[in-house]
């Protein structure tokens, strides 16, 4: 048997050699509807805080929820438009596809714990752990490196807001203990 008759395409490639897609994780119809659904709950909260702040007409003109509330009905209305539409048309095509799930989780997921980890241990600490660990395992880059890099640029962000603009930026235990 030849080399190429004994070859048999993978999981992710088809006979040709392209790239099959990997299965949807999201429909454009699931997305879509639920979009039009958060929006839907802003502009009604919008709605109703600002008719709650007074959305009429004063003697002396629109009262300070007149013109919010107005913008309000009018996203309310769109983001029915768009649920309506995404019921209507039933378009059942990925709009994210498992592999772009999981480079999204990849960034999305650090990223919150890098923001809860700043209310506890401060920006530059949460700083340098959230740029060191994602170097070293995301960008494959040897711990040592992705340390130095991860310290280096929090000290230089330290530097440049704490010691020369004076900005205070959220601090932890570590800042604390150096008297900042």
């Amino acid at each position: 048997m030849s080399n190429q008759q004994s070859k048999q395409p993978s999981t992710q490639e088809d006979i040709h050699g392209s790239v099959a897609p990997s299965a949807a994780v999201i429909t454009k119809r699931t997305a879509e509807i639920a979009v039009g659904i958060v929006v839907a709950a802003f502009a009604l909260l919008a709605i109703v805080s600002n008719y709650q702040l007074g959305a009429g007409w004063a003697e002396d003109g629109p009262e300070a929820g007149y013109f919010p509330l107005r913008m309000g009905l009018a996203i309310l209305l769109a983001s029915i438009v768009v649920v309506v539409q995404a019921l209507r048309k039933n378009d059942g095509s990925a709009f994210i596809e498992h592999n772009q799930l999981k480079l999204v989780a990849t960034v999305l997921l650090p990223l919150i714990v890098y923001i809860s980890a700043v209310q506890f241990i401060g920006i530059y600490v949460a700083s340098a752990l959230f740029i060191s660990i994602f170097m070293w395992l995301v960008g494959k880059l040897s711990p040592t490196r992705s340390a130095i890099t991860g310290v280096s640029v929090s000290l230089a962000l330290f530097w440049i807001f704490e010691i020369m603009f004076t900005v205070p930026l959220p601090k932890g235990p570590l800042e604390r203990l150096f008297g900042y």
